[in-house]
């Protein structure tokens, strides 16, 4: 039996079923055909400048930093003064999204590689599936385009999201990722990243970059 095997026999002796009743196995076949939404916050049901205002303010709060262009041309420039401003190496991996490899890089003076990072990069640059104006949070989802080792590895993280793609609350973005992936295909992961990894547990002392990037920037193309 593998280690997986046992720790589903023991939830199922726990719950005093065997995995194979018909009932409960309709009721969970049910649940995943239909996605039922939780509850949606009234925070998040705005739009326009509103919700991306309100994306802002969240994003903020979490100890993120935004910065908002014009079009998708100028991201190159911007991350070569995030990463100047802040006294960083002039180094840079991404993943294959064509969105980004497709961003004029030649321009600026950054070394950029591309592929997972195996934990020597700095610094990283990712082209996120949507925003959550509610919470102002990016979603993340996984695969070649954007590998998710460059959600925890680095220590500081460059997220681009379209401003298109910001939506007010999290059953939204579900939905879309049901859409463009499908149930039968979904990503392996789908990460949600809230400002950078902080954690205060000891002492209630805050401290960046405990489990992953200690600074995120965030650029919104309003094209």
């Amino acid at each position: 039996m593998s280690a997986r095997d046992e720790v589903l026999a023991n939830i199922r002796r726990s719950l005093g079923v065997k995995g194979n009743e018909t009932i409960r196995r309709q009721i969970a076949m049910e649940r995943l055909e239909r996605a039922p939404k939780g509850i949606i916050p009234e925070r998040g049901q705005v739009s326009g400048e509103e919700r991306l205002a309100l994306f802002r303010r969240q994003a903020e709060a979490a100890l993120a930093t935004m910065t908002e262009v014009s079009s998708a041309d100028e991201v190159p420039q911007i991350v070569a003064t995030f990463l100047r401003d802040h006294n960083l190496p002039a180094t840079l991996r991404m993943g294959q999204d064509q969105r980004l490899t497709g961003m004029p890089w030649g321009e600026t003076s950054l070394e950029v590689s591309q592929g997972p990072s195996q934990g020597g990069d700095i610094n990283a640059v990712s082209h996120a599936f949507g925003g959550v104006a509610e919470t102002g949070s990016l979603v993340m989802v996984s695969g070649p385009e954007n590998p998710s080792t460059l959600n925890f590895l680095p220590d500081n993280h460059i997220i681009v999201v379209s401003a298109k793609d910001i939506a007010g609350d999290y059953e939204t973005v579900w939905n879309k990722v049901r859409f463009a992936f499908g149930k039968g295909s979904m990503p392996r992961t789908v990460n949600w990243i809230t400002g950078p990894s902080r954690s205060g547990d000891i002492e209630q002392t805050l401290l960046l970059g405990a489990h992953g990037p200690r600074r995120v920037h965030v650029v919104v193309v309003r094209d």
